[in-house]
């Protein structure tokens, strides 16, 4: 009666989810069975093969549901279909092996029904390019040999380190005394590290930028004294902790986990990356993007240390809104989510209201950049001002790093060669919420775009700044000037700002590059609230903000944390540079909070609307 009741149950539940299935698709919907195909879970067979006969059925605006059956499933690059991609902030090296790509497609469901993807050497997983509606779920990504290595630390001496790797995963190889890992046909130096704490999983306080075996690193020499054992002679500046684990870095940025290009209403959905050979997801020039439970972390299961790629997700000059809720990051190599423009800079002014451009950052070129129709807005280069608009009629490239646009009007007289470009049509809405930022190797979240940017109920333990506004046309080119940001009801955490990164000046960090800043550079950044949150702060600075026009700060929670030792080179709570229209009210501090003090910098204490002058210290200079 037991058994009967259970299969009863079993295929009550069966039938519950097929029917759940049907109801989200409409009646037309295509059903493709990747297992109609021939892909079967094995290590041996190469799934692209089959992927590429079911890619071949995938036509029209037909709605379609691409189903695998779950298990898992091997992918190399032999066979997969080779295109040329300029991805931003990735390197340039073309062409990139697309294990699924689509182009051109509408209207498609990719449900992985839990399976698990694990991927070989140097290959994107999932290219969406030119697509519409198409939602990504319930997938696991992995590569069975991760472009990364991971060593625990056996034992720290003053002249020598030993370490142990999982021989399964990490195939160095040594050649004069220097460690070298396999990068597809070709050897790669170690070149960057990261020491995460074994039982804490974070990156250990006051290394990041500063590195975690000091500045004579690169001294060592490399011996082999057992299999998977490997010991660094080297008086090593700083000594890393016995029981911990190195991530050691020696891969190009070569392929996204996820790329959408040229594409709309892309949703990723349940989705779990532990490793990528770059960005985690990357997505530009691409309208409507939802992201709802991504996750780009560590394999735990593998015991890995190391999350989904460099940056979780990178959105660069999209349009629309950008929404990611219920998501998690952790142990990855760069910001988990980075949104923003690229800043272009003029080579020349040419008649007939041409203006020739150059893309200045090395990992963003080649793109795209300009649209029959595109708003651009043309930027002074010292003082960062806006010298005014003009409307795109025509892009034409000269080289993946020139390109010639033609205006619809004459170009402002006053632009000179040197001045930057910004697109503000590709300039997206965001919404972030309900999120987990853990520890990574630099801030948590950077968002740069005029649109309007809400931050709400999530919970920051970045080892950098929780929250970088920057925005330049001189270094990264990375723009974005924000009109209007939100960051409410959000918890940051103790592990915030342990470790030292560029830009990252507080807890909250403000921070544009702007070569000329003087009192007569109108503000740059505008409307900035940081209300009702709760701050954990071990060390001095809380929020730095340079050339705003009307920030407050008020209905926050700030009480100091004893887990670390301070550190940090600002020894001020709140330090406001070049700033308006400040506002600081209704917060609860506790007693021992390091600084309570406030640092003005070419900021007139008039702007500054407060209730705790009392009791904070003002400092100017």
């Amino acid at each position: 009666m037991k058994t009967n009741l259970f299969f009863i149950i079993l295929l009550a539940l069966v039938g519950f989810a097929q029917s759940a299935v049907a109801t989200d698709a409409p009646n037309d919907t295509l059903y493709i069975h990747l297992k109609d195909y021939g892909l079967y879970k094995t290590k041996d067979r190469d799934a692209v093969k089959y992927i590429n006969k079911a890619l071949e059925d995938i036509k029209g605006d037909q709605p379609k549901v691409l189903l695998f059956s779950p298990g898992e499933y091997h992918f190399y690059p032999n066979e997969c279909t080779k295109k040329t991609y300029f991805e931003s902030n990735t390197t340039d090296i073309n062409p990139k092996a697309c294990a699924f790509l689509f182009e051109n497609v509408n209207n498609l469901v990719i449900d992985g029904r839990g399976a698990t993807l694990v991927f070989h050497d140097q290959m994107q997983p999932f290219t969406f390019d030119n697509c519409r509606n198409i939602v990504l779920k319930n997938l696991r990504i992995d590569w069975e040999q991760p472009l990364i290595a991971q060593a625990k630390i056996l034992k720290v001496t003053d002249h020598y380190i030993d370490l142990s790797f999982n021989a399964k995963e990490a195939n160095f190889r040594m050649e004069n005394d220097k460690l070298y890992f396999p990068e597809g046909d070709k050897l790669n130096e170690w070149y960057g590290t990261m020491e995460f704490d074994q039982e804490g999983r974070y990156i250990v306080p006051q290394t990041g930028d500063n590195g975690c075996l000091g500045d004579n690193w690169r001294e060592y020499k490399a011996v082999a004294t057992m299999p998977g054992i490997l010991r660094l002679y080297n008086e090593f500046a700083r000594k890393p902790k016995k029981g911990n684990f190195l991530v050691m870095r020696y891969a190009n940025r070569a392929h996204s986990g996820v790329f959408i290009t040229d594409s709309k209403n892309i949703t990723v959905q349940n989705l779990s990356l532990f490793h990528a050979t770059g960005l985690g997801i990357l997505a530009q020039f691409s309208e409507d993007l939802t992201f709802d439970r991504y996750r780009a972390i560590p394999n735990l299961a593998r015991n890995h240390y190391f999350g989904g790629g460099d940056d979780g997700l990178q959105v660069s000059n999209c349009k629309g809104l950008i929404k990611v809720t219920h998501c998690e990051f952790a142990g990855l190599m760069d910001d988990p989510i980075n949104v923003h423009g690229t800043s272009v800079q003029v080579q020349e002014i040419m008649p007939e209201n041409k203006v020739k451009c150059k893309f200045m950052h090395h990992q963003s070129s080649g793109m795209v950049w300009g649209h029959k129709g595109d708003r651009v807005n043309f930027i002074e280069n010292e003082r960062m001002n806006s010298i005014g608009s003009g409307e795109v009629v025509a892009f034409q490239p000269v080289s993946k790093d020139i390109f010639v646009l033609t205006f619809s009007q004459p170009v402002p007289k006053t632009l000179q060669v040197g001045d930057a470009l910004e697109n503000l049509t590709w300039s997206p809405d965001v919404e972030i919420t309900n999120s987990q930022f853990k520890n990574c190797r630099a801030r948590g979240l950077l968002v740069s775009t005029p649109g309007k940017v809400v931050v709400e109920n999530n919970t920051f333990e970045s080892s950098g700044s929780a929250i970088l506004i920057a925005g330049d046309a001189n270094g990264w080119f990375e723009s974005g000037a924000v009109k209007d940001v939100t960051i409410r009801n959000n918890t940051f955490g103790e592990l915030c700002n342990t470790s030292p990164y560029q830009f990252c000046e507080a807890i909250i960090s403000v921070y544009p590059i702007i070569p000329k800043l003087d009192e007569e550079t109108p503000c740059f950044h505008r409307n900035i609230k940081i209300e009702n949150n709760r701050f954990h702060p071990f060390d001095y600075p809380v929020l730095f903000a340079r050339s705003v026009d009307r920030i407050t700060f008020n209905n926050n929670e700030v009480f100091r944390s004893y887990t670390f030792e301070p550190y940090h080179k600002r020894p001020y709570t709140f330090t406001f540079e070049f700033c308006k229209h400040v506002q600081i009210r209704n917060n609860q501090f506790s007693d021992d909070l390091l600084g309570k003090n406030i640092l003005l910098k070419k900021t007139e204490e008039s702007e500054l609307d407060s209730d705790i002058s009392g009791t904070f210290r003002i400092e100017k200079l």
